[in-house]
């Protein structure tokens, strides 16, 4: 009975610790990743799903958990390339939500909307931005977004092996690649609300040069912003399904292999 004690007592321990050191990733990587991240998600509710995740994700990689506590491995070297991994992979996914934001961002200032109805949010943004961004995060859900976050973070552990710190050149490639990515994602989902402003612009020019009397600043203010919140009505379902395009594709290669 003692032994039996003993066997289950060692072995809960082996559990225990490695159940320690994929929370390492995983809670830095869920600080970041999308829908479960956000600020507005309390901060026992985001612990609870890092537990959580940790729990699907650990069956999966344990033996490949090297023994950081015993022998000449540092534990406090595994916590730092164990944390900087999950902040990595993080990111990444974050960058997503990011292209929303920036596109709301560029879509408002296009339209003359940056200032109304901006900053009650947990992060302060326009309008456009927000709408996008929740309209984002539920289609994210929808397609699945909890199941292919533990697939990411599984699979990560290929690429980024437990113990040894990330190399410089793969994140450094695989970062700017998917920075690249959201700054050309975000213009193209701003491009019809840019496209509006800069003919609205010249329109507005041309009336100015032929009735210099006429106020078109007060006259076309008010056209701007209904122009705007119209387009936004139209447009937001086809941008949104170009983004959650993006998005699966991503999903279903986040590290850009074959």
């Amino acid at each position: 009975m003692t032994e039996a004690l003993a066997t289950l007592a060692d072995l809960g321990q082996q559990w225990l610790v490695a159940g320690f050191a994929v929370f390492l990733r995983v809670g830095a990587a869920m600080a970041l990743f999308p829908v479960f991240g956000e600020r507005a998600v309390p901060e026992r509710v985001r612990l609870s799903l890092a537990l959580a995740f940790t729990l699907v994700v650990l069956p999966a990689v344990a033996p490949d958990l090297p023994p950081f506590i015993a022998g000449s491995r540092a534990p406090g070297l595994f916590v730092l390339t164990e944390t900087i991994a999950g902040l990595a992979v993080g990111a990444v996914v974050r960058m997503f939500v990011l292209a929303l934001q920036m596109a709301g961002s560029m879509a408002a200032q296009a339209t003359s909307l940056a200032q109304i109805f901006g900053g009650q949010n947990a992060d302060p943004q326009p309008a456009m931005g927000h709408v996008l961004l929740v309209g984002g995060l539920a289609l994210a859900v929808m397609l699945g977004l909890h199941v292919r976050l533990a697939e990411i973070l599984i699979l990560s552990y290929e690429i980024f092996p437990p113990g040894a710190l990330p190399g410089a050149e793969i994140v450094s490639a695989w970062g700017l690649m998917r920075v690249a990515d959201a700054f050309a994602l975000a213009f193209t989902l701003a491009a019809p609300f840019v496209v509006a402003s800069l003919v609205y612009n010249v329109a507005l020019g041309v009336i100015n040069r032929a009735m210099p009397q006429l106020m078109v600043a007060f006259v076309g203010a008010p056209a701007i912003t209904a122009g705007g919140l119209l387009l936004l009505f139209l447009t937001a379902p086809i941008l949104l399904g170009i983004w959650g395009d993006a998005f699966s594709a991503f999903l279903a290669n986040p590290f850009g292999g074959d």
